[in-house]
């Protein structure tokens, strides 16, 4: 049975807009996939260790922290900033502190300027991969551990940098399912 012309419009207009919503479903992982892979807009790469190489040269590497507006924890570099060596492992410390009387949940995004650098700054380890919640009251030192991949020096618009900015936002989070059971036990027990 074929179409008639306005049954034929409908079903171009149903496929244009099935289309068009599969492609917007898929931008958001796409795209999170092509900052982690080419580095673009600061995303930093994920190791599993770091290379054999290292180099001569050395590289500052600044820490920056900040929170999102609503976010009650205190958070900030221990360190501001340290010089490695190219492929060497860096390890450096961010502290929180839950000022509250409450647990908080927290979740921590990232980037590296200069944005030439993203694809060469590799984590192996880092507080950012997961959620945090601290007590309250708490205070912590999350670790992360980094190295600048000797490769960087290859790169036409990378070889030049001589410092690399690591900046941290932690914004609120819900808390996870076991602990949200005890805030809301805690809460009924004050009434």
């Amino acid at each position: 049975m074929a179409l008639t012309g306005p049954q034929k419009t409908v079903a171009q207009t149903v496929g244009v807009v099935v289309l068009m919503g599969s492609l917007a479903w898929a931008s958001v992982p796409f795209y999170d996939w092509f900052c982690r892979v080419t580095g673009f807009g600061g995303t930093t790469g994920v190791a599993d260790v770091a290379p054999d190489e290292i180099l001569d040269r050395t590289i500052t590497v600044r820490f920056d922290a900040s929170k999102a507006k609503d976010m009650p924890w205190e958070f900030k570099p221990v360190e501001r900033e340290m010089e490695i060596r190219i492929g060497e492992t860096g390890l450096a410390f961010y502290e929180a502190y839950n000022p509250t009387d409450k647990p908080i949940a927290g979740q921590a995004s990232y980037n590296v300027t200069p944005y030439s650098a993203g694809g060469y700054f590799e984590k192996i380890a880092c507080f950012c991969f997961e959620e945090q919640v601290l007590q309250p009251g708490e205070r912590v030192e999350m670790p992360v551990t980094f190295f600048v991949d000797p490769e960087m020096i290859e790169d036409l618009e990378a070889k030049y940098v001589h410092t690399i900015t690591l900046s941290y936002t932690f914004y609120e989070i819900d808390l996870p399912e076991g602990y949200a059971a005890l805030d809301v036990q805690a809460d009924t027990n004050k009434n």
